[in-house]
């Protein structure tokens, strides 16, 4: 065993899945034994500690996690901060209407609309606090769904989802309401 290609690939498997893992897991992955594993992650926690390294190894009962260090909370929370004040790409404006639209919705329900694959657009506009998780979809495989959150509405000063404009070619006029004064008011006559 190459210690120092199983010990890169525990730091990749860490920083890939960016949430609590377990040795068990890791191990599975790299088709090995949890003690191996232990190992491992005790040398990458001590090499981060003894270089003094931006990064630093969590440990959650029987959970690992990379994180940055909070010594440079400070830094990582202004430049989240840039990236989470930058306007909205074309890619995520996209991906945004068609999750408010049609939600829930898929991830790849979004990529087949699109035609392309929406990962790092939907990561934008889950960073931004605009879509959230949701669940589970009753589909084969029970893939992830999204729907936008109450931040979406308050940054697109919408006091509900159906306050959102007409999709393209559809007219208020084609929805049937109760409430007569709104057809009097798109009257023409």
């Amino acid at each position: 065993m190459d210690n120092n290609y199983y010990r890169s690939a525990v730091e990749a498997v860490l920083f890939a899945v960016a949430e609590p893992v377990s040795a068990y897991k890791i191990a599975e992955a790299l088709n090995t034994d949890t003690g191996i594993v232990l190992n491992l992650l005790a040398e990458i926690s001590q090499d981060l500690d003894s270089r003094d390294s931006g990064l630093c190894l969590l440990r959650f009962e029987d959970r690992y996690q990379l994180s940055t260090r909070p010594k440079f909370a400070e830094f990582v929370i202004r430049a989240l901060d840039n990236r989470r004040n930058t306007p909205l790409s074309q890619a995520a404006m996209e991906v945004l209407s068609i999750i408010a639209y049609n939600q829930p919705v898929s991830r790849a329900f979004i990529d087949e609309i699109r035609g392309v694959d929406s990962s790092s657009a939907l990561g934008t506009l889950i960073s931004k606090n605009l879509v959230e998780e949701a669940g589970r979809l009753d589909l084969p495989g029970r893939p992830v769904s999204f729907v936008t959150t109450d931040n979406f509405l308050r940054c697109f000063n919408l006091a509900s989802l159906e306050d959102l404009p007409p999709v393209h070619g559809e007219s208020v006029l084609d929805k049937p309401d109760d409430d007569e004064e709104v057809y009097e008011e798109l009257s023409f006559e």
